[in-house]
């Protein structure tokens, strides 16, 4: 899709080329805008702040895993038939707690990360509508530029009303 748009572009220009002329492009660089928005740093530290108990907590029970599983293998010869089987039993369940615990930490951090990068990639798209607005630009690109001039990268302009936004 991206591709014929190009080449639409492209044709249209090769082929009315007055109108090419009052045709103003720009190019923002969507990753290096991600990259340096205040924004992100602060969706970061939310996300880490907001999952960091849990992720403590999940360490804390890989460790006990741990434990018991040396302890198991310390005093397995010594043990009775049953506490050893017993103790089998336990690590097992804890393993598999383990992971039902990992799993749901891995699926809530990325439904919370897709959330703060939803808001964020909204606030870019304000920002560069403003430009466009402002600045009467006729077409601005993002994904799928193999190349763009300096003249049209307006990526730092995006980057500067960005960090100006309230976070």
């Amino acid at each position: 899709m991206k591709m014929k748009i190009a080449l639409f572009l492209g044709l249209l220009l090769i082929t009315n080329m007055s109108f090419a002329d009052d045709l103003k492009i720009g190019f923002v660089n969507i990753p290096a805008v991600l990259e340096k928005a205040p924004q992100a740093e602060k969706a970061k530290k939310r996300l880490e702040q907001e999952f960091s108990p849990r992720d403590k907590q999940l360490v804390a029970q890989q460790k006990e895993i741990q434990n018991m599983d040396e302890k198991l293998a310390r005093d397995a010869a010594v043990m009775g038939e049953s506490a050893r089987a017993n103790m089998e039993k336990d690590i097992l369940n804890k393993k598999r707690d383990a992971k039902r615990a990992q799993q749901e930490f891995s699926e809530d951090f990325n439904v919370r990360r897709n959330e703060e990068l939803g808001k964020l990639q909204s606030k870019i798209v304000e920002v560069i509508r403003d430009i466009a607005k402002t600045q009467n630009f006729d077409l601005l690109l993002t994904d799928g530029v193999i190349y763009a001039s300096e003249q049209i990268d307006v990526t730092a302009q995006v980057q500067q009303k960005l960090s100006a936004l309230p976070n």
